[in-house]
C-alpha cells in the first residue's frame, strides 16, 4: 500500500547500507523505543530503519502508515531541521502520519511516547 523506492538504484544500496548499520547500532532512545514497543506488543507492527522514496525513517508501522522519528541534538541545527521538515511535508503528501520524539522525550518518560503511539494506531 505504502511502497516507493524512488531513489537511483546506488543511492538506494547505499540508504540501504546506512540502515542495515543504523538497525545494528541504535541509539539509546531507538533502543529504548524499540524494546518498550516490543513490551507493549507493538514491536510486531513496526520496523525500523526503513527506506521509503529518498528517507531513511527510524520506525514505520505498513499497515497504518505511521512513521516514528527520534530526534538526537543534530536535529537543532537548522540544515537538519530543512531536511526534515521537507522528508515530513514528502511522507505526509504519500499518506504517512509522522510522529517526532526527541531523543529526551524517549529516555526520559517512555510510557507518555508509548500512550501516544497507541493513540495515533487507534
Amino acid at each position: 500500500m505504502f511502497k516507493y523506492q524512488t531513489a537511483s538504484p546506488d543511492r538506494y544500496g547505499l540508504m540501504k547500507e546506512l540502515a542495515r548499520y543504523h538497525r545494528r547500532f541504535p541509539t539509546e532512545a531507538e533502543s529504548i523505543l524499540w524494546e518498550s514497543l516490543r513490551a507493549n506488543e507493538l514491536g510486531h507492527k513496526f520496523i525500523r530503519q526503513h527506506i521509503i522514496g529518498d528517507y531513511i525513517v527510524d520506525f514505520l508501522c505498513r499497515d497504518d502508515g505511521l512513521v516514528i522519528e527520534v530526534d538526537g541534538g543534530y536535529h537543532n541545527e537548522p540544515e537538519q531541521q530543512q531536511f526534515d521538515v521537507l522528508r515530513e511535508q514528502w511522507l505526509v503528501e504519500h499518506g504517512y502520519h509522522v510522529l517526532r520524539f526527541t531523543n529526551e522525550e524517549v529516555i526520559g518518560d517512555i510510557d507518555s511516547v508509548i500512550d501516544e503511539i497507541e493513540k495515533a494506531l487507534r
